[in-house]
């Protein structure tokens, strides 16, 4: 009698014990995608990458399958994309324009802008085919995306026994593996095929790999020329493996672990003489003296480095209990605040899988593409979706993964410079609104709203003042500076005098993808607000870089000069932050695309305590715009309006975004089941725009303080997040309740004076906090000084309602932390 109660009172014991530690673990653990059934289609399906490969892993029990890309797989070869005629057409475009003879400027650029090419498209290496006969009929179906540890893995029951596949790619050893494991031993069997869309493939097996090898399309006069290969390798635990034509069967094996790896020819955009196959079979040969455990773990340690950098806490309710796809159908009528702290980790581990260093940048998809010829043939759109992928980079504690974007830079400024010569007849380098992995540089797609608009390399050079400013890493800007350079000199030579004002303005151009003349399909401009932002910025960090460097002190004085006589931003007759030079804006017109508002975000020269009338025009043109947008254009939103210190606004469209995409009657984008963004169809600038807007809610360090909670929307009570990256090499930890923040933690990697904008009087621990007066003396946080805005007579400013802030200054010592409590 007593070992029966003392074995209940064990079972009891066992079993409160088993429920606490599963509750733990979806409390320290929640950061899953997962489904209760197999992926239907490709957005639905689960995206593992480690920057240079990308897999998409639909889970079906008969049948898995990989959908495989490797970043260097585009069409085309070495080329640029140069047609003279477009530079003769140029000068009698901009005469046109300052004649005021729009409808004929625009008609002369739709006939004569047509490039040689429009940019080569990413394509799909193929596909890994794992069949399993006799699981049809399964049980107990899982499937789920680990973004804490970078594994996707998938169970079911077929016969009473468990199966299980864990799949990821590793960031160590280059190769994608597939691990397959029963809970019977012998219970493992399976088919391995390989499969291609290109027109050039072809597919062997030998006794113990498959191979598939090939070339890339052909595409608007290129011939393809990137070789591809891939080598998939199974090592069995008992069992037995044999080929039959183009497959490899695996029968009654206890474990299988499946290495695949991937690779190319290419080595830069101009040398693409190296060795696919040599290159494949050493990724194979290095990780078969590595045991799975090893591998795994090297794997996690690398990218935890990365991802584990923030932690972010919204609270938990039960509808974390439910798939995936439910809480995202439920998002907007339920609370959930949990899956948004996913979808803002799940844009990290995107970047994180997508873009490493010494690697390609990410496409419009990411690195993950299964179309020959996909949207907008997955190229760098450069005029807003290239710039928004790496948005998060900087604030979210990801600052190396900027690297590819600047070493395509560095291309650029090489290849743009035969652009600057031939089409502008200018020095330094230029490219437009589009470029591929051969680093093409001029229009693309035509004149029309789009091609006609040279000023890709403005707006991605940001970029490298983004980094300068929140790493100070010195020699990084010495690097790049003559990218810097080699931009501004273009403008230099291009800029034109417009006669009314006698301001330098760029022509000709576009405010992006926007007409102005809605019936005649007029775009083609000349000083849209746009262009004057990005001059702006461009001009004054090459002077900031050069001060620092200090090296071209009267390169610094010229642009300064032309930096005076840039056009002003100017407030319109709706009371709007004018989009073009002329008051043109139409209160009724609801385009995607805000690039007026660059200004505001993601550059700083709109600040609602420095330039007050310029931020409500501004704010005024959003409300015009509208909520329903596509998905990439409803990230940006999130950005604006957190910038706009109106979280409940952000969230608004966070919520917008949260929702599930392709619903009959639907308007504008959403996300994808598999939390892919949605355009539609799926471009990922989006997720990376939304977890950029989400940061800019708690922290924001471009007006000359780090402020703190500037955007929290009001239905996220209580919480906390860390890791946060401030201007000025700052590191941001905090707790929040009821708007108020409780404990607030600094740690300055750089040291200097730190500002705080507080939502709250807070008590420092051992620093001395005091109210702070003036500029702020902290380098890193230099304010522009931009020219006086135009306001038109007819405007009808009603002026800023702002909560009131606390404003203190602090110093500090590099490497050291300091703590505040409410």
């Amino acid at each position: 009698m007593y070992i029966q109660k003392s074995g209940i009172l064990l079972f009891f014991l066992l079993s409160i014990l088993f429920c606490h530690t599963a509750h733990n673990q979806s409390i320290t653990n929640n950061m899953k995608l997962w489904y209760n059934q197999p992926a239907a289609k490709w957005e639905e399906a689960l995206p593992v990458g480690n920057g240079r490969l990308g897999a998409m892993i639909f889970g079906a029990p008969e049948q898995e399958h990989l959908q495989l890309n490797e970043e260097t797989v585009w069409a085309g070869g070495p080329n640029n994309n140069i047609n003279p005629e477009t530079g003769k057409a140029i000068p009698e475009i901009r005469k046109l324009l300052s004649e005021g003879k729009y409808v004929e400027a625009q008609q002369l650029a739709n006939n004569k802008v047509k490039s040689l090419n429009d940019g080569m498209p990413y394509q799909p290496v193929g596909d890994l085919m794992i069949q399993f006969p006799d699981h049809q009929n399964f049980t107990n179906y899982y499937r789920e995306l680990d973004i804490a540890n970078a594994v996707a893995s998938v169970r079911y029951e077929v016969n009473n026994i468990q199966y299980k596949r864990e799949i990821f790619t590793s960031f160590t050893d280059q190769v994608i593996i597939v691990r397959l494991t029963a809970n019977k031993p012998g219970s493992i069997s399976c088919n391995l095929s390989l499969q291609s869309p290109q027109k050039q493939h072809a597919v062997k097996a030998t006794s113990d790999k498959l191979f598939l090898t090939g070339v890339t399309g052909d595409h608007e006069g290129q011939k393809g020329m990137i070789k591809f290969e891939t080598q998939v390798l199974p090592i069995l635990k008992g069992g037995t493996l044999s080929n039959n034509e183009n497959r490899l069967i695996i029968k009654n094996a206890d474990e299988v672990i499946i290495y695949l790896s991937i690779a190319t020819n290419f080595n830069n955009y101009k040398d693409i003489s190296g060795n696919q196959s040599e290159r494949a079979a050493s990724y194979l040969q290095n990780i078969t003296k590595k045991d799975y455990s090893t591998l795994l773990n090297t794997h996690q340690d690398y990218y935890k480095k990365y991802f584990d950098r923030v932690k972010f806490d919204l609270g938990i309710t039960d509808a974390i209990k439910l798939p995936t796809d439910q809480r995202l159908a439920q998002f907007a009528t339920g609370y959930d605040p949990q899956l948004a702290a996913l979808y803002f980790q799940f844009g990290r581990y995107l970047l994180i899988s997508g873009s490493q260093p010494g690697g390609q940048p990410t496409t419009l998809q990411g690195i993950w593409n299964d179309k020959v010829s996909p949207p907008w043939d997955s190229k760098y759109t450069i005029n807003i979706n290239a710039e928004m992928n790496y948005w998060p980079a900087e604030v979210t504690n990801l600052s190396e993964l900027h690297d590819p974007l600047f070493k395509m830079l560095q291309d650029l400024s090489q290849t743009g410079k035969e652009s600057a010569q031939k089409t502008y007849g200018a020095k330094g380098w230029v490219t437009h609104h589009n470029t591929d992995l051969w680093r093409m540089t001029d229009p693309v797609d035509g004149a029309r709203s789009w091609g006609m608009w040279p000023m890709g390399g403005a707006w991605l050079s940001q970029h490298i003042w983004y980094h300068y400013i929140f790493t100070g890493d010195v020699k990084f800007l010495e690097k790049y500076y003559p990218v810097l350079k080699g931009a501004s000199d273009f403008f230099i030579d291009v800029l034109q005098k417009e006669s009314e004002h006698n301001w330098l303005i760029v022509s000709p151009s576009v405010s992006p993808e926007n007409d102005y003349i809605k019936d005649k399909n007029v775009a083609i401009t000349a000083g849209a607000t746009m262009d004057n932002q990005l001059v702006y910025d461009l001009f004054s960090n090459t002077i900031r870089a050069a001060e620092i460097l200090k090296k071209d002190a009267d390169y610094q004085v010229l642009l300064q000069q032309k930096r005076t006589q840039l056009a002003p931003m100017q407030i319109g007759q709706h009371s709007q932050l004018q989009e073009w030079m002329q008051d043109w804006d139409d209160p009724g017109d609801k385009h995607r695309h805000v690039s007026h508002l660059y200004g505001l975000y993601p550059s700083n020269q709109i600040s609602p305590y420095r330039t007050p009338e310029l931020f409500e025009a501004a704010r005024n043109s959003l409300n015009y715009r509208g909520d329903v947008s596509t998905g990439w254009s409803m990230g940006w939103k999130v950005c604006l309006w957190s910038r706009f210190l109106d979280g409940n606004h952000a969230y608004k469209l966070l919520t917008d975004q949260l929702s599930p995409a392709a619903v009959p009657g639907k308007q504008g984008g959403g996300t994808y089941n598999n939390l892919f963004d949605a355009h539609p169809p799926f471009q990922i600038d989006g997720n990376y725009g939304c977890t950029a807007g989400i940061a800019e809610m708690f922290v924001q360090s471009h007006d000359g303080a780090i402020h703190i909670l500037p955007a929290l929307p009001d239905v996220w009570k209580k919480g906390k997040i860390s890791g946060l990256k401030a201007r000025g090499g700052f590191e941001v930890d905090m707790e929040w309740e009821n708007g108020n923040v409780t404990k607030l933690i600094i740690k300055s990697n750089l040291g200097g004076n730190c500002r705080l904008r507080l939502p709250n009087t807070l008590k420092a621990k051992g620093v001395k906090l005091k109210a702070a007066i003036g500029n702020n003396s902290n380098p890193f946080y230099e304010i522009p000084m931009i020219k006086q805005a135009l306001i038109s007579p007819k405007a009808q400013l009603k002026g800023l309602n702002l909560k009131e802030t606390l404003v203190f200054d602090f110093k500090t010592k590099a490497g050291k932390t300091y703590s505040f409590v409410q």
